[in-house]
């Protein structure tokens, strides 16, 4: 199959690498440096070169804000059996886009990052298949993910936004919180540095990325929930209570081992 690749960061570059041995891809960058360190692939940087290639499936792997706009830079210069696809873990808008964009689609999200993952080793890892557009898009990337070993879980896109506001919001905004009281130690200890290293991976995401997620609708109510948690745990605090802090840590010891 004839795969075009857009954008030649990190997630691109990782799809570039995981697909160019079985397929015939090329990948277009305007930004020429960061075609450097691919190999295997065709490298482009015109839409010229795009349409010359004439794609079977495209996969949109450039930033998340400018995932529709790349879209319809390439449209006009596509193959009208183009199948349309993006990794985006922000799906806002995306649906109906795809509903007057004319072209077969899938949409999928890759759960995981260069940031934390091991990309040689994703058993542990999950990808959202949506479970709406083309099938033979849908089946591709499933065999895809499977070969991979990540744990595959299909949904609508509705459902796929309620399920990140829930598993990225809480974390992130969580780390919001430790970032933004936290002081430099001198002497941190372990569980302060592992939590060190969560917030500069969170925080090294892109800016809009981060935005997206924290505005999506479903987003208020899990951070609501963190608040009313807050407020609890400050007044045991306030209080002494000891037999409300055992409570209290059974109750969350047992949400962690379910």
């Amino acid at each position: 199959m004839k795969i075009l690749i857009m954008g030649a960061g990190k997630m691109g570059s990782f799809f570039i690498d995981l697909l160019s041995f079985d397929h015939e891809v090329a990948a277009y960058e305007k930004d020429a440096r960061r075609l450097r360190f691919t190999y295997n692939c065709r490298r482009f940087t015109t839409l010229d070169e795009v349409e010359a290639f004439r794609p079977e499936l495209v996969i949109n792997a450039v930033t998340v804000k400018y995932t529709v706009p790349a879209f319809e830079e390439v449209l006009p210069v596509l193959p009208s059996g183009s199948i349309l696809s993006d990794i985006s873990s922000v799906k806002t808008g995306l649906k109906e886009w795809y509903g007057r964009c004319g072209h077969p689609y899938v949409s999928t999200h890759p759960m995981f990052g260069p940031t934390f993952a091991n990309l040689n080793q994703l058993s542990e890892e999950n990808a959202i298949l949506i479970s709406e557009g083309d099938y033979m898009g849908r089946i591709f990337f499933k065999d895809l993910y499977q070969r991979l070993g990540l744990n595959i879980y299909e949904y609508s896109f509705e459902e796929h936004d309620k399920t990140v506001a829930y598993s990225l919001s809480i974390p992130f905004v969580s780390t919001f919180v430790f970032a933004a009281v936290m002081k430099h130690q001198e002497a941190p200890g372990t569980t302060f540095k592992r939590h060190m290293q969560i917030a500069k991976g969170v925080l090294n995401e892109d800016d809009y990325l981060l935005q997206e997620i924290l505005f999506n609708p479903c987003t208020h109510d899990q951070v609501a929930q963190i608040r009313t948690e807050l407020k609890e745990l400050l007044q045991i605090i306030d209080d002494k209570d000891a037999d409300g802090m055992k409570a209290y840590l059974a109750k969350i010891r047992k949400h962690v081992k379910g």
